[in-house]
């Protein structure tokens, strides 16, 4: 980049401050660089650090998950790595089963996209809409599914027993 821009290294060191043999060094590859002679090189030349060290760019963000398939539902993974938080976008078809409410270690807490589901958690039975939220410890017996009143969609995020989400859904009041 310096030789591009035809400036000495004369120049680039009085700029920056880094020695005229350090930088000759740094250019043959006889010093490693380090981010304190990194960071005034990038800000001599007037580019990002990324640019400086040939950083290779970031390819596509997108999640391609595949969906999976059980007991009538969908479930694409949103998270590639096993263990820890792991998150799911769900769709509950429309249907009309009975909750039948099981337990298991860990902490979920879910969040409506669409449709309205039904989530029976414990003594409680209620019907969250899009935009709502709940959370809950996995060990109290819960179920989720359907209305009867068409599909829901709903992203769930579950963690190990002590991770918890940090996202507080108020009750509503009676």
């Amino acid at each position: 980049m310096r030789k591009e821009r035809e400036v000495t290294l004369a120049s680039l060191s009085e700029a920056t401050g880094i020695s005229v043999s350090t930088l000759s060094r740094l250019e043959s590859g006889l010093r490693k660089p380090s981010l304190e002679l990194l960071l005034p090189i990038a800000q001599a030349h007037q580019v990002p650090l990324d640019e400086l060290v040939g950083t290779p760019s970031v390819g596509d963000p997108r999640v391609r998950a595949k969906p999976l398939k059980r007991h009538g539902r969908t479930y694409w993974p949103l998270t590639r790595q096993p263990g820890g938080l792991q998150a799911f976008k769900v769709l509950v078809p429309q249907g009309t089963e009975e909750p039948e409410p099981r337990t298991h270690e860990g902490y979920e807490w879910l969040y409506v996209l669409s449709g309205r589901l039904r989530v029976v958690l414990g003594e409680h039975d209620v019907v969250l809409t899009a935009g709502e939220a709940a959370e809950f410890d996995t060990r109290v017996p819960h179920w989720f599914g359907s209305t009867g009143e068409g599909p829901a969609e709903f992203l769930s995020l579950f963690g190990p027993q002590g991770e918890r989400m940090h996202v507080r859904a108020k009750p509503r009041r009676s």
